[in-house]
C-alpha cells in the first residue's frame, strides 16, 4: 500500500511539474502602437504617402499572402497607392479590435488587427471585400519594422493585373 501511495504521489507531482504555466508578456487593448497602426490605415485611405513613410522604419519589410518573399516598405507604399488606380471607394474598415502584444521573450512588440479591405473595381464594377489580419512589428523607437498581411487577396491582385 505504501508503494502504491508513493507511486501515486510521484505521478501527481510529475504532472504538476509539467503543467506549470508561464507568462510570456502582456496583451493590451489600448496602447500607442495601436494608434500608430490606426494612423497607418488612415494614411493609406487618404493616399498620404508622406505620413506612411514616417510611420514605417526605412528598412521595414512587408509580406502579403501570395508573395514568395517580402518587399521593401517603399515598394509596398507604391503598391498601396496604386490600389486607387484600379478601385473606387477603397476602404479599410476594422472589425473586432486590435491588440498590442508585448512579449517578454526578445522584447517583441506586435499589433495584430483585423480589417475588411474593400473597393469597387474600375474594370468590372464588382465590389470586392476581403477579410484580412495584419501583424505589425515595432522597434523601440515606435516605428513599424515588419508587416505581415494574411488574407485571400487573389481577387484584389487580379484586378490590378
Amino acid at each position: 500500500m505504501k508503494k502504491l501511495l508513493t507511486t501515486a504521489a510521484l505521478l501527481m507531482l510529475s504532472a504538476i511539474a509539467f503543467c506549470q504555466q508561464e507568462e510570456n508578456g502582456m496583451i493590451y487593448i489600448k496602447h500607442p502602437y495601436i494608434d500608430v497602426v490606426n494612423n497607418a490605415a488612415k494614411a493609406y485611405m487618404a493616399k498620404d504617402e508622406s505620413t506612411e513613410k514616417m510611420i514605417y522604419s526605412d528598412t521595414a519589410r512587408v509580406w502579403i499572402s501570395g508573395l514568395e518573399k517580402g518587399i521593401s516598405i517603399a515598394d509596398a507604399i507604391k503598391g498601396w497607392s496604386s490600389d486607387f488606380d484600379y478601385f473606387d471607394d477603397v476602404n479599410l474598415k476594422t472589425f473586432g479590435y486590435p491588440d498590442y502584444l508585448h512579449y517578454k521573450k526578445d522584447d517583441g512588440m506586435t499589433v495584430q488587427s483585423w480589417w475588411t479591405l474593400s473597393g469597387k473595381s474600375k474594370k468590372t464594377g464588382e465590389v470586392i471585400k476581403i477579410p484580412i489580419v495584419i501583424f505589425d512589428d515595432f522597434n523601440t523607437a515606435g516605428k513599424i519594422i515588419s508587416v505581415s498581411i494574411f488574407g485571400d487577396l487573389s481577387k484584389w491582385f487580379k484586378e490590378k493585373s
